[in-house]
């Protein structure tokens, strides 16, 4: 039995500046499947949203989220977020993240613009900002002697007034995790507990996100009795490299940006542009267009990827402000100076999530969600360019200041974790066999164009993959792949059942069947 204070679940930017806000006063632990650099927020490119300069304002910013959201963003969390936006950048600074500079002024940080945004306004760090953020968080939390960090750990289950027996209260306690160095599942104790463990990419075959982003937040939050909303709303990233040894490596939005055109492969060669014939923004419109048109014309001419070509700009300019983008090309043959990047769409951010207030409380007392496991209003129907670093920031601010105004309050006693009626598994082909069909039959049928037809085919197969699952969790000791199996299974039935609710084609749900935009703006409230 271990005891904090609070107990965070996921190693992000939403769970790592939480724990840094909290640790001058309470004893807190930090749980990651792998190691602290691991998370979604490591590979974030881009940057920051914020309001930093004097030709922008909070109403642009504020005006721009909700159009790419498509009716659906709550106006109080949109609001909230975005007049935050300048003193979270500020904490960043004063952690020691080092952000570009203008050239012209290095008092001043460089912004750059991405698609949907009406001004420059991404703060970033060349083009890795979330690892230089990460790196610098990592050493503060590494260094800090009330915060414990617990890697290769992995959460099982949240530990709830309902595992107790017949209390009348409908609170969380802490959780059971997983130690992968041993096999043993700890039983850890907690005053508050925090889901911050990202998003759910890996349900599908092709996605952007790390190996970790297997909805484990949204499945525990789910068995705890939290609701879920807008699942449907699965954000896939325009352009990922397409290269057999390039994994998931994004290309980032700054390359739109900076006058990066899209362009149908000619001969080796980047041809025509076809953009400017889907939307008047050409480029620089907002993901779900984009994503939606390079998968168009894929389909109608069958081609394996499109380009993405930014050659016709100064080679020192793409040196300078795409370094890390420069060097993986090249590394694999590509030299963005004089070639086009292949290109394709790969899943890459949740905007649904646990229904969480503007304190990040959940249905649950004494359980917080943070970042992209949430599901807060901020995003909509689809999330704008780089507002998701900035809402973890935002938030895990609101959390803190939530938690230190709490009440202390007494615990039961905790159960041990049982495992005196299970064996060791027969078959782990069954595990790897089922997380393979799971993910491309949601490629395949739950992907960037819907139907009713392929999603129902899709929840055909994941209720015949739950009970599979169902019965082998029962059976059997858990193991790492096991756990991520069943959390993925039962996101990506929420998914699923999100997308059959939703009877019209809205922001980054496109339905065949219904083409056209709802009267009225609602959202999709999943209840335990």
């Amino acid at each position: 039995m271990k005891h904090y204070d609070v107990l965070i679940i996921g190693s992000g930017l939403a769970g790592m500046s939480l724990a840094l806000r909290l640790a001058e006063t309470q004893k807190v632990a930090l749980i990651t499947k792998q190691e602290l650099l691991d998370a979604a927020s490591a590979w974030a490119q881009g940057g920051i949203a914020a309001v930093l300069s004097d030709d922008d304002s909070t109403a642009n910013h504020i005006r721009d989220t909700h159009i790419a959201g498509a009716g659906l963003c709550n106006d109080a969390a949109v609001r909230m977020v975005v007049e935050h936006g300048r003193s979270a950048v500020e904490w960043l600074l004063k952690q020691g993240v080092p952000f570009t500079r203008d050239d012209h002024n290095a008092n001043e940080l460089h912004l750059t613009r991405e698609g949907g945004h009406s001004h420059r306004r991404i703060a970033h760090a060349a083009d890795a900002t979330g690892r230089a953020v990460q790196k610098t968080l990592v050493q503060r939390l590494k260094s800090h002697p009330n915060v414990e960090v617990l890697e290769h750990h992995l959460a099982v289950d949240l530990i709830t007034s309902k595992k107790l027996g017949p209390l009348d209260e409908k609170r969380c306690y802490g959780a059971y995790a997983l130690d992968n160095a041993t096999g043993a599942v700890h039983t850890i104790e907690a005053r508050f507990t925090v889901l911050a463990t990202g998003g759910a990419g890996k349900v599908y075959l092709y996605t952007s996100n790390p190996d970790v982003a297997t909805g484990d937040g949204v499945a525990m939050g789910w068995r705890a009795g939290c609701r879920v909303a807008n699942m449907e709303f699965i954000q896939f990233h325009p352009t990922c490299l397409y290269h057999p040894l390039a994994k998931s490596y994004l290309i980032t939005e700054a390359v739109r940006g900076e006058g990066g055109h899209l362009c149908l492969p000619e001969k080796g060669k980047a041809g025509e542009r076809f953009m400017p014939q889907h939307d008047e923004r050409a480029e620089l419109a907002p993901r779900d267009v984009v994503a939606r048109a390079i998968d168009f014309e894929m389909k109608k001419r069958g081609l394996d990827f499109v380009y993405l070509d930014i050659s016709h700009k100064p080679a020192d300019f793409l040196k300078a402000h795409f370094p890390n983008i420069y060097e993986k090309c090249l590394s694999l043959g590509i030299d963005i100076t004089t070639d086009p990047i292949p290109v394709v769409p790969a899943a890459h951010y949740t905007c649904g999530g646990i229904v969480t207030d503007l304190r990040g409380r959940t249905d649950v007392d004494d359980l917080y969600a943070i970042g992209e496991v949430t599901c807060t209003g901020l995003h909509g129907a689809n999330r704008l360019a780089s507002n998701s670093l900035l809402e973890c920031l935002v938030f895990s601010e609101a959390v803190a200041n939530d938690m230190l105004n709490q009440p202390a309050r007494q615990s039961p006693a905790l159960p041990a974790w049982d495992e005196s009626r299970v064996t060791n598994a027969d078959e782990e082909v069954i595990i790897s066999h089922n997380w393979d069909e799971l993910r491309r039959f949601m490629w395949d049928y739950v992907g960037i164009v819907r139907t009713d037809k392929r999603l129902e085919r899709a929840m055909h197969r994941i209720d015949l993959l739950q009970s599979e699952i169902h019965d082998y969790y029962a059976n059997f000791r858990i193991s790492n792949d096991l756990i991520e199996l069943r959390n993925l299974v039962l996101t990506a039935g929420l998914i699923v059942r999100c997308a059959l609710a939703r009877k019209e084609s809205r922001g980054l749900h496109y339905s065949l069947d219904y083409p056209e935009l709802a009267s009225e703006a609602k959202d999709t409230v999943l209840v335990p």
